[in-house]
């Protein structure tokens, strides 16, 4: 099976492609038409290998998320029929269907929104080093995959492509965007991951973190209104864990690309080796087959668990 990891839109005009995603304008002056490749990338590095079908389930999931929160903040997803798109786009239908969107066109705010319910990955790292997230002092003797009295609002800054986020503090965020804005999105934020959260429980899915992108639209009367947007909720933002057999203590098994971060740090991946394999920089990563087919068996799984 034939995995899709760049487009081919000639007659459209490709504004960014980011570790996934590939954006392109449209002739509608106030729509995007996002489309999810199957690229994928760990660690801010993009391997060169995708997973194929792996931009139709994100879409197909944060389409069904979209749907399911949109009374808590509006979105900027417009329409996934590529019929209903502006007529360049619909030239492209064969290599569209299933994961473009026509979305809103937004000002991004420039910082990812995470909430953690979890005591994971780049959370857990910091806090076997100093006792904090985030720069939050918690008590001692947590571990591994602990679920938090209440979930955290931990956000980090929005690298440029290539770069790696940084983990903040809440009080660096507020003063990076602002406080009335940074107090809007982190309201937002953990409304959203509570009712996803409550909700995936009663499909047998632990969500144990999660990351969200705000933007901000002109209304008519020239005011600021704040939205969700990029993708939602998937795999490739989130960490789901079978509900089944979390145990606190260790690392969980997962539905996400924990799987292919775990494989890359096996074959001897580390800060500095983004380009490739010691020995073999400059050549990439190529994810090894039984790695292609778990990860997308993975994503598949947690799709139909949380929409079927």
């Amino acid at each position: 099976m034939a995995s899709l990891t760049t487009t081919n839109l000639p007659e459209l005009t490709l504004l960014s492609q980011g570790k996934v995603r590939d954006v392109y304008a449209t002739s509608s002056p106030n729509h995007l038409l996002f489309v999810a490749t199957d690229r994928i990338s760990a660690y801010d590095v993009i391997l060169k290998n995708g997973i194929p079908d792996k931009g139709k389930l994100l879409t197909q999931l944060s389409l069904f998320w979209f749907k399911k929160l949109g009374d808590i903040i509006p979105n900027h997803f417009v329409t996934a029929d590529v019929d209903e798109m502006p007529e360049e786009v619909r030239k492209y239908k064969d290599q569209l269907d299933g994961r473009a969107m026509l979305v809103e066109k937004a000002s991004v705010v420039p910082l990812e929104a995470i909430v953690r319910g979890y005591l994971s990955g780049s959370a857990w790292n910091e806090y076997k080093k100093s006792g904090t997230v985030h720069g939050i002092p918690l008590p001692a003797g947590l571990v591994e995959s602990e679920k938090f009295p209440e979930p955290m609002f931990t956000p980090s800054t929005k690298a440029e492509q290539g770069a790696h986020d940084e983990n903040i503090s809440p009080e660096q965020a507020s003063k990076l965007i602002g406080a009335e804005l940074y107090e809007q999105i982190s309201t937002a934020a953990l409304q959203l991951y509570k009712t996803a959260a409550d909700y995936a429980r009663t499909r047998g899915v632990i969500l144990a973190d999660t990351k969200f992108e705000f933007g901000l639209i002109t209304l008519p009367s020239g005011e600021k209104r704040l939205i969700l947007i990029d993708e939602l909720l998937t795999p490739d933002s989130s960490r789901y864990w079978p509900l089944s057999s979390y145990a606190p203590g260790g690392p969980q098994p997962s539905f996400d690309k924990q799987y292919v971060r775990d494989w890359l740090v096996a074959q001897g991946f580390r800060k500095g080796l983004e380009s490739g394999p010691e020995g073999q920089e400059g050549e990439g990563w190529v994810i090894e087959e039984k790695v292609v087919q778990g990860t997308r068996t993975r994503y598949a799984e947690a799709v139909d668990l949380l929409t079927k």
